[in-house]
């Protein structure tokens, strides 16, 4: 077993052995997510998170299957491939008991086949007799509802709830109620296939004989309804066939990627299908989750880096965090959600408290990066696609952000943008490392005043070279040099403030006067990403995150080892985040540095080797690897979490140097490397404006070469060695 470890109030998980230990199973479909363990029940023990959640609250706090009031035994249990349905493989322990005769253990098999669709979630029970006498045993289903809002499963306590409605079963039905403070009522009904025999609360108790080889057959579907209840509740076979139906649609497009390693094949396979479980239909777009259990809702930076992660493989999830967003942007002033004209949003919730205001993220924009970011990925999917007239749609969008940027964004006038939190609710640091302790000075202490995080300032020069590139293809050609032109006096405002020859790095942050954040961090990484760096810098750069402060074995630290607050078990403070080192491993690829990305690319890859399903988790902590042992879990981390799983893909484009352009017609190798564990990749349906490709790439001699196994349309490709 792995062991679990209390710090505080947080908890760890030591992976020793390869695969760590986890038994926590996920399955999602739309605004609906279930967590429950191997055996299929939620239980009320461990960190708490286990239950069927639902528009940010969780509905089923318990549900358990008990054959004669005992747990059975566990064989197996599995997720498919595609996340869309649990199954587990029980038997019955030896039952002795009240009986005349003992049932010995393994003698009857219990399959458990679950899946989500539209707000439900559906079972099938399967029960075999596989002994050579007859079986009589009970059979019991046992649920319960506290619908807890996802803040209060988070450990926020409240001064006063709503109302639990009376328990009501009749026939083949149980339904449990909850009228909240936000005037909603929130209904969870179980119906049965078979009525029970009687209930005992919440609990259904079936009373079954079995003839050897004979089975019985028990279906449950519980509802989570907030407000109006379903009309209609399709059967088990209706729904699974809409849930695989839909599967195949999103299958359908995008790039295919497959290796001539196995290992390696699932996981990639592991992390598309969770990308795609976390994509979910908002009216008529599709906009990443950003994690489970946390974070099942749209998060602005999470969605826009998810997009530009995955953005060569599938373009079609970048139209889809555009459109939300541009839908989303803040129209208005609001000191309680940090809000201010053009601004894009942080996060948004559905749950009770969000609704009352007892939390401020119904619609909330504090995040500091998610407004240039939106732009970045405005120019990067015009690109990627060319498909211009959409996002001449959004330029009244870009304009808003831009104007947010110079006007908001940079309040004091100093040519650098930055934050401080306004709602007293609200989030103290607005970066992406958000935690309270995220943000210091050399000597530890915590910075204030208004804070210019280095990276977001290379992201607002990206953001002005993307717009520039909008302005310049839509025929706007003196506001496309406008636009370079303030590009340009950022870069070198950047280079002259945030370097520190001393450090060999971009410091963290300037605080509220000015003073410089001298700290080692990787947000400076991540100021790779849009070039602002010069080459010099971006070497020296490499050297320190790939130093054994920076690198611990596994990935880079979010701060280096011999800096203050450093603690490989926090948060932010020296932990490793898988989308951390894929976006700053597709930075170092930008100036041609490939050393790193492909070193972070066999690390991550091992981590998965490690990690339950192969799943690669939103953070883990920081310590340095050491032989023969998995990295040290961070377990109330998110997993799957959305740009986790689109680390591998944008990992290995850092790797291979490619670049799509459907404007250009062109796809781009630039000093293409592979790790030695890939001899071989397939790219299939590669798409490039109407144009389509089969791309084969495979490593020999220290180098990569590639071919055309089919095209479509009008497309170059080009390999620069």
């Amino acid at each position: 077993m792995a062991e679990v470890i209390q710090i505080g109030q947080q908890y760890y998980v030591l992976a020793t052995a390869a695969r760590a230990d986890s038994s926590r199973r996920v399955l999602k479909h739309g605004d609906t997510f279930a967590v429950f363990d191997r055996y299929g029940d939620i239980l009320p023990l461990g960190l708490g998170e286990e239950g069927v959640y639902h528009e940010g609250t969780r509905f089923v706090s318990r549900q358990e299957l008990l054959i004669d009031g005992k747990r059975p035994l566990i064989l197996s249990s599995n997720i498919q491939d595609d996340n869309s349905l649990f199954s587990a493989d029980l038997t019955n322990p030896d039952l002795v008991e009240g009986r005349a005769s003992m049932l010995a253990r393994g003698t009857v098999h219990i399959m458990r086949s679950r899946f989500l669709y539209d707000g439900a979630c559906h079972e099938a029970i399967r029960l075999s007799n596989f002994g050579e006498e007859e079986a009589e045993f009970s059979l019991s289903l046992i649920l319960d509802a506290d619908f807890v809002d996802m803040f209060e499963v988070r450990g926020i306590h409240r001064e006063s709830r709503g109302r639990f409605l009376p328990l009501e079963t009749s026939g083949d039905r149980l339904s449990l109620g909850y009228e909240g403070l936000d005037g909603l009522t929130r209904t969870v009904r179980s119906v049965f296939t078979v009525a029970p025999e009687r209930f005992e609360g919440g609990e259904a108790i079936f009373p079954l004989r079995l003839a050897p080889k004979e089975q019985a057959h028990i279906g449950q579907t519980i509802v989570c309804e907030s407000g109006t209840p379903k009309s209609s509740i399709p059967s088990f076979e209706t729904a699974y066939r809409h849930v695989k139906a839909s599967h195949r649609r999103i299958c359908e497009e995008g790039c295919a990627v497959e290796s001539d390693n196995d290992l390696f094949n699932n996981f990639l396979t592991r992390s598309l299908a969770d990308l795609r479980m976390l994509m979910t239909s908002m009216d008529d777009a599709f906009y990443p989750y950003a994690g489970i259990p946390w974070f099942s809702t749209p998060f602005g930076r999470d969605g826009i880096i998810t997009a530009l992660e995955s953005l060569w493989l599938n373009p079609g999830n970048a139209r889809g965090v555009l459109t939300f967003l541009a839908r989303t942007q803040a129209a208005d002033f609001s000191a309680v959600q940090d809000a201010e004209p053009g601004k894009i949003l942080h996060e948004a919730r559905k749950g009770e408290m969000a609704n009352t205001g007892e939390v401020p993220f119904g619609n909330y924009y504090g995040s500091i990066d998610s407004t240039p970011l939106f732009i970045m990925l405005a120019g990067e999917y015009l690109r990627r696609t060319g498909d211009l007239a959409y996002i001449q749609s959004l330029w009244p969008h870009v304009e808003r952000a831009l104007e947010w940027i110079d006007k908001h964004g940079d309040a004091d006038g100093d040519g650098f943008v930055e934050y401080c939190k306004r709602s007293e609710r609200g989030l103290r640091n607005q970066g992406w490392k958000d935690s309270e302790d995220s943000v210091f000075h050399e000597d530890g202490r915590l910075a204030e005043g208004s804070i210019a995080l280095c990276e977001v300032q290379a992201y607002v020069y990206g953001a002005k070279n993307e717009a520039a590139y909008i302005a310049e293809t839509s025929g706007r050609r003196a506001e496309a040099m406008r636009l370079r032109a303030e590009a340009y006096e950022m870069q070198r405002r950047f280079e002259a403030t945030f370097w520190d020859e001393e450090l060999g790095v971009y410091v963290l942050a300037l605080d509220g006067e000015k003073r410089p954040c001298r700290v080692k961090s990787s947000n400076a990484g991540q100021c790779l990403l849009t070039g602002i760096a010069s080459e010099e810098r971006a070497r020296r750069l490499e050297s320190e995150l790939l130093s054994q402060e920076f690198y611990s074995g596994w990935g880079v630290r979010t701060i280096a080892s011999d800096q203050p607050r450093y603690n490989p078990m926090s948060y932010h403070d020296g932990s490793i985040w898988p989308h951390d080192n894929a976006l700053i491993a597709y930075g170092l690829s930008r100036y041609g540095l490939r050393k790193g990305p492909v070193r972070m690319l066999e690390d991550m890859f091992r981590v998965g080797l490690y990690v339950d399903q192969q799943r690669l988790p939103e953070l883990f902590c920081g310590f340095h690897r050491r032989s023969g042992e998995g990295p040290t879990l961070y377990p109330v981390a998110c997993a799957p979490q959305a740009w986790a799983s689109a680390t591998p893909f944008h990992l290995l484009q850092a790797c291979l140097g490619l670049n799509v352009d459907a404007v250009a017609r062109t796809v781009t190798l630039d000093r293409p490397e592979l790790p030695e564990f890939i001899g071989r990749i397939r790219m299939r349906n590669l798409r490039v404006g109407q144009a389509r490709l089969d791309l084969v790439l495979t490593r020999q001699a220290g180098d990569v070469g590639a071919y055309l196994e089919r095209r479509e349309g009008d497309v170059t490709l080009r390999i620069l060695k």
